[in-house]
């Protein structure tokens, strides 16, 4: 019998803490003009789905975005958007980092931030 409470508390604590973990997940649409083709997208998936507490990215190189969904405790939105400027794209309001926008397939290294400052006037 005492096997059989154990058992059931344990469980109820189990079964508890995975309804926890499912509304920690956070998730964001973020804008990412430099995703401008297929390699782009299969880059973005790659990288940040190994990303310390990302458990999904869907890059869409079509509306250049980037729909990532996160566990609250374990990073955040900013971490996110840092690591892709460090990949080389613009991330909302964060600028890519240039030397990495360099190292990007060609199709890939499009950056307002970068593009703007050699613009015609």
């Amino acid at each position: 019998m005492k096997t059989f409470i154990v058992g059931i508390i344990a469980f109820t604590v189990f079964s508890n803490s995975g309804f926890a973990q499912q509304k920690a997940i956070q998730k964001a649409v973020i804008k990412t003009p430099g995703l401008q083709a297929e390699v782009c997208k299969t880059g973005v998936e790659k990288f940040l789905v190994h990303e310390y507490g990302v458990s999904s990215v869907k890059a869409d190189y079509r509306r250049h975005t980037v729909t990532v969904a996160w566990y609250k405790d374990r990073t955040n939105i900013e971490n996110i958007k840092t690591a892709l400027a460090n990949m080389g794209y613009d991330a909302d309001d964060i600028t890519a980092e240039p030397t990495a926008t360099k190292k990007l397939p060609p199709p890939c290294r499009f950056s307002p931030s970068v593009d703007s400052s050699h613009a015609k006037h």
